[in-house]
């Protein structure tokens, strides 16, 4: 039996050349001091194969249609067997990674291993970074029940808010002008194709730039990086009493890529994954969605700032993140790496988990925000200042209707534009659509009274250009 594994592997090993491509990655030489501070991103690499092996097994059972999703979910995960362990490995694993990742971070920018000659190793770190949360904020919307479904209607009114640009990113991330299929389907493509893809690219070149330049060795203070210098120097030092990488250092790594996945296997079994909400109601407006806990933190911190400066807390920290994030190695690239002797990059770390921490405790009972329940309309966009066009127009923001349609910039945007539906529309159209909806909109025949129905049907048919002076036809001659 020996003797056949052996001929089998050497047969496989001569046409394949597997020692060839493998081997001189496990002889590449690291630092002999490089220790437990040095497991996580190998760790995160486990949790991303712990994404790959079961989204693909929940994707044979898994239906990405809006009629189909919500079921196809509760069959797993009550019914198909070893669903509800799978979900939770899913959602675990998501969870590792991301946990990973900042962790993986964190060390290196206090070992200020982000210096030369490792810009793009960093780099390609802080793509990793923002492609794993992409990936785990459009899972969440596979999930289509409530608290997912709203979650998007949040990242789309915050990508609207952006300025020249607001109205396409959020029809983008919609699929549309509304939440519904077409969002589920886009989602699922970038969740399952374009995400991973992405992540599997700058894992390889995170690595052959791991082999190409080497691990930065603990930082010892007074041991500064001068570029002009530094290459020589490691590889004197790597000469010297560098190790190869298996055993010395592989061993480190499956201990603890293993204690990761036990951790995530224990969880999955006792806990289990995430409940389902209720499915996606489109008219219910009170929902109080909660975004997966590693997102929490940036839920508190748009429910907790004033509303006047919330437009411009959601477009600019997420850029000033990623600016100072890249930014780091191109103002900070030579110098010392201690932290000892760097007190401030502690600081930066310390104070990044306290803000995060103190937020994500803060989320889990914060008020739901971007707040929908939008200001009155203007008198200056109403018209009127009585009568049923001036009624119509209160009705329509207290029945929750500018909750999800623009009216001349105020307003949600959930649903189509209604600036000029007046000249879309005729008033038996309005009429047949609010007493009916469509699509994503919920029907209102039961909720509002003869009276009131006439009173939104006539704001909404006044909602119409303004009719230029040269579009008026001529004043009959006398």
């Amino acid at each position: 039996m020996k003797r056949l594994i052996i001929g089998s592997w050497r047969w496989l090993d001569d046409r394949l050349g597997i020692s060839a491509l493998i081997g001189p990655s496990l002889k590449h030489l690291v630092p002999h001091d490089a220790r437990w501070w040095y497991v996580f991103g190998s760790a995160t690499l486990v949790a991303f194969i712990v994404q790959v092996v079961t989204g693909v097994a929940l994707a044979f059972s898994y239906a990405s249609s809006s009629s189909q999703a919500y079921e196809t979910l509760q069959f797993i995960t009550n019914e198909a067997p070893f669903g509800r362990f799978l979900r939770g490995m899913h959602y675990f694993g998501a969870s590792a990674m991301v946990l990973m990742v900042g962790a993986h971070m964190a060390q290196t920018f206090l070992f200020g291993s982000y210096k030369y000659p490792r810009e793009m190793n960093w780099t390609t770190g802080v793509l990793l970074l923002a492609f794993t949360i992409v990936m785990g904020f459009t899972g969440q919307l596979l999930r289509w029940d409530q608290t997912a479904a709203w979650s998007v209607v949040v990242a789309a009114e915050q990508a609207g808010r952006v300025p020249f640009i607001g109205d396409f990113l959020a029809q983008f991330i919609l699929g549309g002008t509304t939440i519904g299929g077409a969002t589920l389907s886009r989602f699922f493509a970038i969740h399952v194709f374009i995400m991973p893809a992405l992540i599997f690219l700058f894992i390889g070149i995170h690595l052959m730039l791991v082999l190409r330049h080497g691990i930065a060795e603990p930082p010892v203070a007074g041991m500064v990086v001068e570029p002009a210098t530094y290459r020589a120097e490691y590889e004197e030092r790597m000469h010297k009493t560098g190790r190869p990488f298996y055993p010395e250092g592989a061993w480190r790594d499956f201990v603890f890529g293993t204690g990761v996945l036990v951790v995530i296997a224990l969880l999955s079994y006792f806990v289990g994954p995430p409940k389902l909400d209720a499915p996606p109601d489109p008219s219910v407006l009170n929902a109080d969605p909660r975004p997966d806990w590693y997102l929490l933190w940036a839920f508190a911190l748009l429910a907790l700032i004033p509303p006047e400066v919330e437009g411009y807390v959601m477009i600019l920290t997420p850029v000033i993140i990623g600016i100072v994030l890249l930014a780091a190695p191109i103002l900070n690239n030579r110098g010392e790496r201690a932290p000892s002797r760097r007190p401030w990059s502690i600081a930066v770390v310390l104070l990044s988990v306290i803000l995060i921490g103190s937020l994500w405790i803060a989320g889990a009972n914060s008020p739901w925000s971007p707040n929908f329940d939008p200001q009155p309309l203007p008198e200056k966009i109403v018209g009127a200042t009585s009568g049923p066009v001036f009624t119509g127009a209160k009705l329509f923001r207290d029945k929750g209707c500018l909750n999800c349609h623009l009216i001349h910039g105020y307003g949600g945007r959930r649903g189509p534009d209604l600036t000029y539906i007046g000249d879309q529309l005729a008033e038996s159209d309005i009429v047949i659509r609010i007493v009916n909806g469509g699509v994503n909109m919920p029907a209102f025949g039961n909720s509002l009274k003869p009276d009131e129905l006439a009173q939104i049907t006539a704001f909404l048919q006044s909602r119409k250009r303004p009719i230029r002076p040269q579009d008026q036809p001529p004043m009959a001659q006398n």
